[in-house]
């Protein structure tokens, strides 16, 4: 039976997390991530702590850290960990449940820096050209490989999350200025330009592909305006698309773990290689600090120096 402090915690955390979705715009990845980080402490403070919502402070935020790490949590976790809990302890104050943020001086352990995985421009001219190259296929599948090669030709065109393009609706394409309008972290909106093979892509599937799939789900627009469906009907979901860009990775004959992330870093990098500048791709990623797109030139670097140790006869 559940106490009356465990129904108290709950109903904080259910506040919390319409904060976090009302008011803060996050996306529902974060903010299934953060309600479960902020569910966590509270029971620290509860069983561990023994120790009222009023009485938090540093010294249990880094105890509830620690337990963390104690259980094989690693600084990547960790840091979302500490993230997550600022912003839990910001609202808490914000909200008079405590008397001031204890949060603020709250650090993980420093991350590493782990470079993205990307493909080779080869490697991605052969994902994205080999899908609809088989043979001929009944028309279920043939709608579906129709638009599994407009979601991987967007993915890797415009750099797009795999939040970004399952919400993505049908209005959002501009054909005539060969852009895409999207909402990306922060429910911030952006224009990203298109490269004409996925605008192809995306018409051959809006034409021969998207009404087989509404016509096998009785012709009922389930989706609305959604541009992606899956196989009955409703709006496509990230699971599936990251399963099919793994299952096509691997019939490309890609043998690294390929996910629609890697599809982005890749776009990214591509771009850095052929001389864009940093500023350009930061507002083409929607990412708001430029010190996260850094991170494309030390790939770029990586990459170079990978291959002179390989073809360069003094390296």
């Amino acid at each position: 039976m559940s106490t009356q402090r465990e129904h108290d915690d709950e109903t904080v955390a259910d506040a919390f997390t319409e904060h976090l979705l009302l008011e803060r715009g996050r996306s529902e990845h974060t903010v299934r991530a953060y309600r479960r980080e902020a569910a966590g402490l509270l029971e620290h403070l509860r069983e561990a702590e023994r120790i009222g919502l009023d009485e938090l402070d540093v010294t249990a935020l880094r105890s509830w850290l620690s337990v963390r790490a104690e259980s094989g949590a690693g600084a990547s976790t960790l840091a979302r960990s500490a993230a997550a809990a600022r912003t839990f302890t910001s609202w808490l104050a914000a909200t008079g449940r405590i008397p001031h943020d204890v949060g603020g001086r709250l650090r993980a352990p420093r991350r590493g820096r782990h470079l993205p995985t990307v493909l080779s421009g080869d490697q991605a001219g052969t994902l994205l050209d080999g899908i609809e190259s088989g043979e001929p296929q009944s028309p279920l599948e043939q709608a579906l490989l129709l638009r599994d090669a407009a979601v991987l030709e967007l993915l890797y065109s415009s750099g797009l999350r795999v939040s970004e393009l399952v919400a993505l609706d049908r209005s959002g394409i501009d054909r005539g200025h060969h852009t895409v309008r999207v909402r990306g972290k922060g429910d911030r909106e952006r224009i990203v330009p298109v490269g004409i093979p996925a605008l192809e892509a995306v018409q051959r599937w809006e034409s021969a592909g998207r009404p087989v799939l509404l016509e096998r789900a009785g012709g009922v627009e389930r989706a609305g305006d959604a541009l992606f469906l899956g196989a009955r009907g409703g709006r496509l979901g990230d699971r599936a698309v990251r399963t099919l860009v793994e299952r096509h990775a691997g019939e490309a004959g890609i043998t690294r773990h390929i996910s629609p992330h890697t599809l982005r870093h890749s776009a990214a990098t591509h771009l850095v290689e052929g001389g864009a500048d940093l500023r350009s791709v930061q507002d083409f990623l929607g990412h708001s600090s430029l010190a996260t797109t850094q991170i494309y030139t030390h790939v770029s670097a990586e990459r170079l120096r990978r291959t002179v140790d390989q073809a360069h006869p003094r390296a």
